[in-house]
């Protein structure tokens, strides 16, 4: 993880990052002090994570705030002593911050009662309902950024696991990583108006490289 992409966390002591680590790496349980073998250790459980989660639930399921947080547990529990559970401090990328970490719990229960109860599952005939269920579901949980750490991928996570309830692949998102990181968080912040169209094409993107390469 570069400088550029740490996000800025207030409230925060010395001690909740790896001594020895510079505060690069967040207190961790293996004692990782290096951010290249943070980011593999990470890497190397989301794989073991995403296979387990593509067989625990069928196309019928419903999702649930629980089921977020089982994600983020299921990934990150070898890892991080605090993973599944909401964060209790505010962050922001650059100069926009997310979701105050006191509004969490109501906002995840929300989240749940509104676009996860609208879009999950995410069935539909249509592949254009099914591009604007991903791109709601994926706006909407980064803006609320639940967890201090990995809430981007727990949202591609979710999103993954809608897609194949459409009967779509596995998806790639290699497009917005790199060059494409600015225009993906561009569309984030558009959610903000409720305003899903920017990361509806960005995932129509997605969503044809990933049947194109299955």
């Amino acid at each position: 993880m570069s400088p550029d992409d740490r996000y800025d966390v207030s409230g925060l002591t010395e001690a909740q990052f790896e001594p020895g680590s510079d505060g690069l790496v967040l207190k961790n349980l293996p004692g990782i002090k290096s951010p290249a073998e943070m980011d593999i250790a990470e890497a190397s459980a989301l794989v073991k994570a995403m296979d387990r989660f593509v067989r625990m639930y069928h196309e019928a399921y419903r999702f649930t705030a629980s089921d977020i947080r089982e994600f983020h547990r299921l990934w990150l529990g070898d890892i991080y002593a605090w993973a599944g559970e909401y964060r209790q401090v505010n962050v922001s990328k650059g100069d926009f911050p997310f979701a105050a970490a006191a509004r969490i719990p109501a906002l995840m229960a929300e989240f749940e009662r509104d676009a996860l109860a609208r879009c999950t599952p995410c069935n539909f005939a249509a592949r254009g309902e099914v591009v604007r269920a991903l791109a709601e579901t994926h706006v909407e949980l980064v803006l609320i950024h639940p967890f201090r750490d990995g809430n981007g991928r727990v949202a591609r996570v979710l999103s993954t696991l809608m897609a194949l309830q459409a009967g779509l692949p596995l998806l790639d998102f290699s497009s917005i990583a790199n060059e494409g990181k600015e225009g993906y968080f561009a569309a984030v912040q558009a959610g903000l108006d409720r305003n899903y169209q920017p990361m509806e094409k960005i995932f129509v993107e997605i969503i044809e490289r990933s049947v194109a390469e299955s």
